[in-house]
């Protein structure tokens, strides 16, 4: 089953990564690029994943993730788990919340 890739807004938060991003930030662009290059994939998604079961991480933010990785030059997942622990930039642009498990 496909997992969701809704932005939950936290409920005892008061900090919003929208707000913290600054407004010329370059990944602003990237991030906006591929959402509507996800979005034309989301049908091919569906098709891909099984209607029952435990839902997946969902591939829209594997596929921001990677892309993390790549344009920062992290050598390995495991990096890439440590950085999004504490980064609100990467948090951000993957789509998890600040309270969100990574």
């Amino acid at each position: 089953m496909r997992g969701s890739d809704e932005a939950t807004g936290s409920l005892f938060s008061y900090v919003d990564l929208e707000e913290r991003i600054p407004p010329r930030h370059p990944l602003r662009k990237i991030r906006s690029a591929v959402n509507d290059a996800l979005r034309s994939l989301d049908a091919d998604f569906d098709r891909l994943f099984a209607g029952e079961g435990r839902p997946s991480i969902a591939p829209e933010r594997l596929i921001r993730a990677s892309l993390l990785q790549i344009l920062y030059s992290i050598r390995s997942e495991r990096q890439l788990m440590d950085q999004m622990d504490y980064n609100l930039l990467f948090r951000w642009f993957v789509g998890l919340g600040i309270d969100d498990t990574v």
